[in-house]
């Protein structure tokens, strides 16, 4: 028997040993040269070159007689680490299995995320570590980390009763807090303005936040009043951090309604109290001054016990129909509401699509009736009838997003969900919170120096959260970078016209891979799913 040859494979294979031979005999993946390079510390920047290899960046300085595989030169821009956004709506509800390659984040420069904010966690009919596993097979275009949701844990337990839980039933829910930990949650979230939290007392937050402290986590809340009764929230929260020894995050931290307006240095004189007073106090913001949130947030929680049912029996009864209509008129003037019925814009209206862009006082009008404070409160009531709706509240004011956003303590935040064109009505916050910040904030009006304000963006959130080897371009530190250039970056995201990406930013990598090259988005899936480790000791973060 003679032997057969395949002389064309073998120097098919040999050329590709020779390819990868010569790819291993160069040093780096990547070099990115010439950069105004800010490192994540609020160091002032430097010109260097960076060098990449595989996922990590492997050296910072002059590497202009380097080898590489690619050469990146990135004169005129400013390169710093991939921003973090510890608070970004991440949920199968709102499109994120669908929109997991996270066009929108990456875009403003947005490299990791922490999910699960106000509350809401992770679905529970999947488990906190099924839910992770599942995501990671779906894949991720940034990486993903997630809370353990206060909301969701009781609402499993006690669905929308308003009580305290029994023994047992707390039992339950420290459990399932202390099981999310150990399965990779980075901390616990409250939503203590909405349901069911709204019905918890201090001491059921403070139980599962002690098991939440002792495995490293952190706690964020969005507070149970952020208008007339934010002082006592804010010294709930104090409370907790206090009795549960725990890192405790004000979100999105806001003072809203037109008689709250030019308050904020009385909310962070306190924040500065209870920090000098030793207690682990810190705040996220986002920049903009109107929040989105569901239009239940003008309906007082009570009428809103046991759920959409119960409520609709409550508006049969003329008395809690009167005073459902009573608070929800309060609200308008006071809270949310604005004091001005165009100051609420519909966002997403499922029974009414029509309505996406437009206010509560164009809603009236088109029926025909007389845009009044108390027919506002009527057509919240309907609509809350029709299965409710998101609305975008016009309800804070700009000096107080400033004061609150130069505020050492306050790091930057969408509060947005993953988005894309021509769905829905979204807060413009889901396309441009980050750009906005360094066009607006810094380029234009110098409230922050750019070094600083990338520090809000990048190494203080991954301080405060324990994010791990991200954050700050450092030798041996994953290489997720954003290049951008400085003189440009700017949102073009407005309330009008939300459905807008970013100019100025060139350049995103997420784990060494490029997600964003040269403007245009790969639809990489190059993140991963973050699960956070449990360290044996905490300590309080040190923001300078």
């Amino acid at each position: 028997m003679k032997l057969k040859i395949n002389l064309k494979k073998i120097s098919l294979g040999f050329i590709t040993l020779l390819l990868v031979n010569c790819q291993n005999s160069i040093p780096f993946d990547l070099i990115i040269k010439n950069g105004l390079v800010y490192d994540g510390t609020q160091n002032p920047p430097q010109r260097q070159d960076i060098a990449i290899k595989a996922d990590k960046i492997v050296g910072l300085g002059n590497f202009s007689e380097a080898d590489a595989l690619q050469i990146l030169d990135a004169a005129g821009a400013a390169v710093a680490p991939g921003f973090i956004d510890t608070h970004t709506h991440l949920d199968p509800l709102d499109n994120l299995l669908a929109l997991s390659n996270s066009e929108s984040q990456l875009r403003q420069g947005v490299t990791t995320s922490i999910g699960g904010p106000d509350g809401r966690g992770v679905p529970l009919q999947y488990g906190f570590a099924a839910f992770l596993d599942t995501l990671s097979q779906v894949g991720v275009g940034i990486n993903m980390g997630f809370m353990a949701g206060h909301n969701k844990i009781r609402k499993k337990i006690m669905q929308l009763e308003n009580r305290a839980p029994t023994k047992k039933e707390l039992d339950r829910m420290i459990a399932m807090a202390d099981q999310a930990m150990d399965e990779g949650a980075f901390g616990l979230s409250t939503g203590l303005k909405y349901l069911p939290g709204n019905f918890a007392k201090i001491d059921e937050v403070i139980a599962l936040s002690r098991v939440v402290a002792n495995k490293g986590g952190v706690y964020s809340t969005h507070l149970r009043d952020e208008g007339i009764a934010i002082m006592p929230a804010i010294e709930e929260t104090i409370e907790i951090g206090k009795k549960a020894n725990i890192p405790i995050i004000l979100t999105h931290h806001k003072v809203i309604g037109k008689p709250m307006w030019g308050k904020s240095y009385v909310t962070l004189a306190r924040v500065d109290k209870a920090r000098n007073d030793g207690v682990n106090i810190l705040l996220d913001q986002y920049p903009y001054a109107a929040s989105h949130t569901g239009l239940s947030v003008l309906i007082p929680a009570w009428a809103r016990a046991g759920g959409q049912e119960k409520f609709i029996e409550r508006l049969s009864n003329p008395e809690s129909y009167a005073k459902i209509k009573a608070e929800i008129i309060f609200n308008i003037l006071n809270d949310r509401g604005g004091e001005d019925l165009n100051r609420i814009q519909f966002a997403r209206v499922k029974w009414q699509p029509d309505l996406e862009g437009k206010t509560l006082k164009e809603w009236i009008v088109m029926e025909g009736k007389k845009p009044t404070i108390e027919n506002g409160a009527e057509y919240v009531i309907k609509g809350q009838r029709n299965g409710g709706a998101s609305c975008i509240y016009h309800a804070m004011e700009e000096k107080d997003v400033e004061k609150i956003m130069q505020h050492p303590l306050t790091m930057i935040a969408s509060d947005g969900r993953l988005s894309s064109p021509g769905i829905g009505h979204p807060h413009p916050r889901a396309y441009g919170t980050f750009p906005r910040v360094l066009g607006k904030y810094v380029r234009e009006k110098k409230l922050l120096s750019l070094q600083e304000a990338i520090y809000k963006m990048t190494l203080f959130p991954a301080k405060t959260y324990g994010i791990e080897n991200r954050g700050q371009l450092k030798k041996g530190l994953k290489a997720d970078l954003v290049i951008f250039d400085p003189n440009t970056i700017i949102d073009k995201a407005t309330f009008i016209q939300p459905h807008q990406y970013p100019v100025g930013i060139s350049h995103v990598l997420v784990n060494g891979k490029w997600s964003i090259k040269n403007g245009e988005f790969l639809n990489k899936m190059n993140g991963v799913v973050l699960r956070k480790t449990i360290p044996s000791t905490t300590t309080i973060v040190d923001v300078n």
